[in-house]
């Protein structure tokens, strides 16, 4: 394969078109990659140079992986901060590496994820209430409970590092009740906590068992039923791989594989897979020929290209709500082989800055707009509308999400869900086609915002099965919903629909 062709199909059953448009330099900087690559079992981390040693607090008795965690727990409780995105960077400040990282990954994304079944542990041991505890305590003790819970870490260990993570959080005064409490916590069996704790009724047990809030679990029943919900939530607890994708026209994702030491996806052709490493530090990356993009995602942005037309493709494309620019980016790849166009809206200024710089050299023109109400010329042949959601197809990328989210967010987002896709079907020409995609399975954002379309506006959906093939097991609908534990995507969703003859 040749990194100027655009995969049609994963068989490469139909032609593959030559981008015409080539950058000149792409070749020649994969090849410099390629060649400064080590053999394929070992991931390579690029050039870039060491962060610069940062000044660490230290403490008497107190490692850094577990001062770092608390300090994460303490950023993500204060300033809502994400811990995917300011681990990776703190690990690097502080030069925590090898085996300290993955410890300190594990406790601190562990704690987070299993915040609910924590909680319902420490209240039980506790001589106060949850909401009577310092919340700089609280979290140390959380730190202390997955350790005991969920680790092989030693007992006395989790206990004696968790009171001076008391003691180091300035609540010297407490160090008497964390003890008492993590010690009360280890004289039981981590089974036995979770039998005595469970809640009654079948989808709330299933619910605690894998920590999860029980209207999640209950949102994903209703598309599962009870047989795959344990493995679907338990899927949001493992730990993702990284999935890159190769800019179309500049590089394949073989050539990607080879140079990075991944694998290549099983259903999107510019798919790459990695089993460990910052992908920060790839060259390619930073050159802008490959991307961080779930594969899920990949496959939405693609279906957009790939939907059957009425009539000519006139490579008008939009992208109505496109921050921060990755189906962009891979929709302007495409474009640029097509010789096509893409408009991409956002409505966040900061949100578009971000969406240029993903697109930056691609024919794409980027809007600060409402995609209510962009202000365009209607008769685009390919809309994409990848709503804002709930994000809960995406909660093993964001360990702390399904503790921060609330169920009344989602009646919150279905009108501006709706709205959107009017607006796309009034925007796209008679024949063409409009994708609408979330991050999330929940009805409500899914088939609920599709079918009222379908009925209201007089949409006509299309089978949508056929853009993801080989992909199965994608739904009894026209629509496609990816699952982690079925195809090891974000929960991505998409439809595919066409403005009706009154439209």
């Amino acid at each position: 394969m040749s990194g100027g062709f655009r995969s049609r199909s994963r068989g490469g059953q139909e032609p593959q078109k030559q981008d015409p448009q080539k950058r000149a330099d792409a070749p020649a900087k994969a090849a410099k990659a390629r060649k400064a690559a080590p053999q394929r079992s070992r991931p390579q981390g690029g050039n870039k140079p060491p962060a610069k040693k940062q000044a660490t607090r230290t403490f008497p008795g107190l490692d850094a992986p577990r001062l770092l965690a608390h300090e994460v727990l303490t950023r993500v409780r204060e300033d809502e901060a994400y811990a995917n995105l300011i681990l990776p960077r703190l690990l690097r400040e502080r030069r925590i590496v090898d085996r300290d990282a993955a410890f300190t990954t594990e406790i601190t994304y562990g704690t987070l994820r299993a915040k609910g079944v924590l909680d319902a542990v420490i209240a039980e041991s506790s001589t106060r209430p949850l909401d009577k505890i310092a919340p700089e305590v609280l979290d140390a003790l959380r730190l202390g409970a997955y350790q005991l819970l969920y680790t092989r870490v030693e007992p006395h260990a989790a206990v004696d590092t968790t009171v001076r993570l008391v003691e180091a959080s300035g609540n010297e005064h407490a160090k008497g009740f964390a003890n008492a409490v993590m010690r009360t916590i280890t004289r039981t069996p981590a089974d036995k906590w979770i039998a005595l704790l469970t809640p009654p009724g079948e989808i709330a047990a299933v619910a605690f068992r894998n920590a999860h809030p029980t209207w999640i679990a209950e949102s994903f029943s209703r598309v599962l039923g009870l047989g795959e919900l344990d493995a679907a939530l338990d899927a949001d607890s493992e730990r993702p791989t990284v999935h890159l994708v190769a800019r179309p026209g500049e590089l394949t994702a073989e050539e990607l594989a080879l140079i990075t030491g991944g694998e290549e996806g099983q259903y999107s052709p510019y798919a790459v897979h990695l089993g460990s490493g910052d992908p920060g530090d790839l060259e390619l990356v930073r050159d802008g020929l490959a991307g961080v993009q779930d594969e899920g995602s990949q496959l939405v942005a693609r279906a957009v290209v790939e939907a059957p037309l009425e009539g000519e493709d006139g490579g008008r494309w939009l992208d109505l709500c496109a921050g921060p620019g990755g189906k962009a980016a891979l929709m302007g790849a495409l474009a640029r082989i097509d010789a096509a166009h893409v408009d991409a809206v956002e409505v966040s200024p900061h949100r578009a800055k971000l969406v240029e710089q993903s697109t930056r050299g691609l024919p794409v023109t980027v809007h600060v707009a409402d995609g209510r109400d962009p202000g365009l010329e209607p008769g685009y042949d390919r809309v994409l509308v990848d709503a804002p959601c709930s994000g809960l197809g995406a909660l093993r990328r964001r360990p702390e999400a399904r503790w921060r989210k609330e169920e009344a967010d989602i009646a919150e987002l279905n009108p501006l869900q709706f709205d959107l896709l009017a607006s796309a079907l009034k925007l796209v020409r008679p024949g063409g086609v409009v994708v609408y995609s979330t991050c999330s399975p929940d009805l409500r954002e899914t088939r609920q915002i599709v079918d009222k379309a379908v009925k209201e506006l007089g949409a006509v959906e299309v089978d949508a099965h056929e853009l993801v093939a080989p992909m199965s097991d994608v739904g009894n609908d026209k629509s496609v919903q990816m699952w982690p534990h079925r195809h090891g995507t974000d929960a991505m969703f998409f439809a595919v629909l066409r403005r009706g003859a009154g439209g």
